[in-house]
């Protein structure tokens, strides 16, 4: 019974992670996992909430989807899942911009204002792809 229960509660739903599992290895998709150590950052410089901040983030992840001429229609497809993902309410919204010819990003956030367990940056470029990048921490 309990197996049962535990197995219906999951969400077998889209999500951000899984899309991410499913295409890090697909052609035309490129990712990167980005320790924080790369970003270098002078933690001398930042104030005590910067350095609180800064020092809560885990990783970086990226996901990006690269536009050529042969993958106009996978392309399309692929930027059409994240989006429906991203309109999931657990992803609350921060900022939007762009414009619907060159391109529009967003920025999306899991947790609480105060306490934001993950931080998602969203954007396309009609010509070049799409990516997402997601802090964790």
């Amino acid at each position: 019974m309990v197996l049962v229960v535990a197995f219906l509660s999951c969400d077998q739903g889209p999500s951000l992670q899984k899309f991410y599992v499913d295409n890090e290895l697909k052609p035309g998709f490129t990712s990167l996992d980005i320790p924080t150590s790369f970003l270098n950052i002078d933690e001398s410089k930042l104030s005590d909430v910067q350095r609180q901040a800064y020092e809560s983030v885990d990783k970086l992840n990226m996901l990006g989807f690269f536009l050529n001429d042969e993958n106009q229609e996978e392309y399309e497809m692929e930027l059409a899942k994240i989006t429906e993902i991203l309109k999931d309410p657990q992803y609350e919204e921060l900022m939007r911009g762009g414009n619907s010819t060159d391109g529009k990003f967003v920025v999306k956030f899991v947790g609480e204002v105060d306490e934001i367990d993950e931080l998602i940056l969203f954007g396309h470029a009609n010509d070049k792809g799409f990516a997402v990048i997601r802090i964790l921490g």
